[in-house]
């Protein structure tokens, strides 16, 4: 599983890349990493990212209209990013999050399939997840 060190290093280098970035698109390769249904994830599409922050070990990116995508990448889950025209295919990809500049991807090696997206609407929806504390590191466009 992912420790402190690595979710933190994850938001740092998504930071720059993402946030105020809007969402062109989500593909879900595999529809059980999605662990919510309402509100449905294509509504982050379009929606520019305002937030990228920690909660336990997981990596919660707030999207305009009160929305967060709440990643917990498990054992072996692991984002990826690849610059516009570069693509990642295999059978670890579990989604796709397009940007303008890119793509950040959601894979996961082995079978079990543990990493898991949700998608919740407002600060209190964020409360289910968080465990140790508040967050230690986030970053937000003023």
């Amino acid at each position: 599983m992912p420790e402190l060190p690595d979710v933190l290093v994850y938001i740092e280098r998504l930071t720059p890349l993402i946030l105020g970035q809007p969402v062109v698109q989500v593909h879900l390769a595999s529809p059980f990493v999605l662990r919510t249904g309402e509100p449905p994830i294509s509504d982050i599409q379009g929606r520019t990212i305002t937030a990228i922050r920690r909660l336990g070990k997981r990596i919660a990116l707030g999207v305009e209209g009160d929305l967060f995508v709440v990643i917990h990448l498990m054992i072996a889950g692991r984002l990826r990013w690849r610059p516009k025209g570069k693509t990642l295919r295999g059978k670890m990809l579990l989604a796709e999050f397009r940007f303008p500049d890119g793509t950040l991807y959601l894979t996961e090696a082995g079978s079990k399939r543990r990493a898991s997206i949700h998608v919740v609407q407002g600060e209190n929806s964020l409360a289910a997840f968080e465990r140790g504390g508040l967050e230690v590191m986030s970053a937000s466009l003023a």
